[in-house]
């Protein structure tokens, strides 16, 4: 039995990083999302269970001590986290999945400092890069919550000589870590280096914009990967390496999709400061400096052009997700469903604060996984598109990205919302996004503005539709 247990092991991992990567498979399709996360849940549970049968796993009271305080504490978060707040839930597991991992480091290297003479250099290596990797993901996925959450502001922080002091910060951590290798011993400089690992998360944060958060949680999400990574290798768990290698590397994948829809580099979205001049940039509607005029209809207009379309591509953005309008959305669909009106859903890659929020926010609701389609799929359907309706969308939708070489955000991928026979702009007012560029859709001949809170407007939308 005690020669079986290392080898069944070891199987045990195998079977559950298939199940992992079987997950992401699935995770790929909204409708088989939810399978993808059962399939990942059971291969996790495998490999705690293989961990905690190791040899080498000696304190099982302090183990299922912390499992049960997770365990209770994830519950509480499930129930009680609005959907809308997942962005913030998304950067607060990634901050602590990084601190986890280089506590395991610093653990590691507490102990080796009391009971080894030498410290081999591969394990010297791989407590220094766990450290700052799990450090920067810890500090880094802290202030991106703090800004989601709206405890800080949203928007980009520079101070004159950033860079430089950034690079003064990186080469530290590099002296220091070459010292260490020759003197492993050294308990202030290791603490030192994990006091500059926590100061370069925040300073990697603080300059991007609210309006590039789904390309740094994703980003963060990759280096909490790379972190877990670098603490399998830390003590030598084949399990952790083989999942945080999966999740660095989906999380890599995720961001060149984010920042492809955006036609940005990843340079750019970290050290441009993108946004920070923001402000309104207003038309006439609010008396702003343009001269060109928009027209605003009322609800009751809004629903004789939506109920007597043959078809309906709703355009969500963060405006939605802001005001939790997504069961009033849906109520809505299914009402012009009724009258016979085809209606579908088109999602930009970066609509709201988090890959993929659209999506988990219209599943909240109910919508059909099949009325869902991607930016390439609908495109060349609005043409045909009799009316569409976009609530809360600003800057992935704005025809300046395709027309104006001068905006910033032109050679920007948009739902092409303008080449529809009709839009509707559902808005609060005429500010700009996050790009901090006027919107030219609003001034279109066939653009129409329905001003007013998401969630409100759309529920009157529904009672004017149902009387007609």
């Amino acid at each position: 039995m005690t020669d079986f247990l290392p080898t069944g092991i070891q199987l045990t991992y195998l079977v559950a990083a298939s199940l992992f990567i079987l997950g992401l498979k699935k995770l790929g399709s909204p409708a088989t999302a939810r399978q993808g996360n059962v399939i990942a849940a059971v291969g996790m549970l495998l490999a705690i269970v293989a961990t905690l049968l190791d040899q080498h796993v000696l304190n099982y009271e302090m183990i299922l001590l912390g499992l049960a305080i997770g365990s209770v504490l994830g519950a509480i978060a499930a129930y009680k986290v609005q959907m809308t707040e997942m962005p913030q839930m998304v950067g607060l597991l990634n901050g602590l999945g990084g601190a986890a991992s280089a506590l395991v480091a610093v653990a590691e290297f507490w102990r080796l400092l009391q009971h080894a003479e030498t410290v081999p250099l591969d394990a010297n290596i791989s407590m220094l890069l766990d450290v700052l990797i799990g450090g920067v993901t810890f500090t880094g996925s802290m202030l991106a919550f703090a800004k989601l959450q709206g405890i800080i502001s949203g928007s980009p922080i520079t101070f004159p000589l950033q860079q430089p002091f950034n690079a003064l910060l990186l080469g530290s951590y590099v002296v220091g870590s070459g010292f260490l290798l020759m003197e492993p011993h050294n308990l202030p400089v290791f603490l030192g280096i994990v006091a500059v690992s926590l100061v370069l998360g925040v300073m990697f944060v603080i300059p991007i914009g609210g309006g590039d958060m789904p390309v740094v949680i994703s980003l963060l999400n990759s280096f909490s990967g790379l972190a877990a990574a670098a603490a399998g290798f830390v003590v030598m768990n084949n399990m952790l390496i083989i999942a945080g290698a999966l999740v660095g590397a989906s999380g890599i994948i995720l961001t060149e999709i984010m920042c492809k829809a955006m036609n940005r580099s990843l340079i750019s979205v970290l050290f441009d400061a993108f946004g920070s001049s923001g402000g309104a940039v207003a038309g006439t509607a609010s008396g702003g400096t343009t001269d060109q005029t928009v027209r605003s209809i009322d609800p009751e207009e809004g629903a004789m052009m939506l109920g007597y379309a043959r078809s309906v591509v709703i355009v969500p953005g963060y405006g939605m997700a802001v005001a939790q309008a997504q069961h009033s959305v849906r109520e809505l669909a299914d009402q012009l469903e009724r009258m016979g009106v085809d209606v579908k859903y088109a999602i930009h890659p970066v609509a709201g604060r988090m890959p993929g929020h659209m999506n988990v926010l219209l599943a909240e609701a109910n919508v059909p996984y099949e009325q869902l389609h991607d930016m390439d799929d609908i495109n060349p359907q609005f043409e045909q598109t009799d009316v569409a309706l976009v609530i809360g969308a600003n800057d992935v939708v704005n025809p300046a990205a395709r027309s104006d070489s001068n905006s910033p955000i032109y050679g920007m991928p948009i739902l092409e919302v303008d080449r529809a026979k009709h839009t509707i702009v559902i808005k609060r007012g005429m500010s700009a996004g996050f790009a901090g560029v006027d919107n030219e859709l609003f001034y279109k001949d066939k653009t129409t503005m329905l001003f007013g809170s998401a969630k409100d407007m759309v529920s009157k939308l529904v009672s004017e539709v149902k009387q007609l």
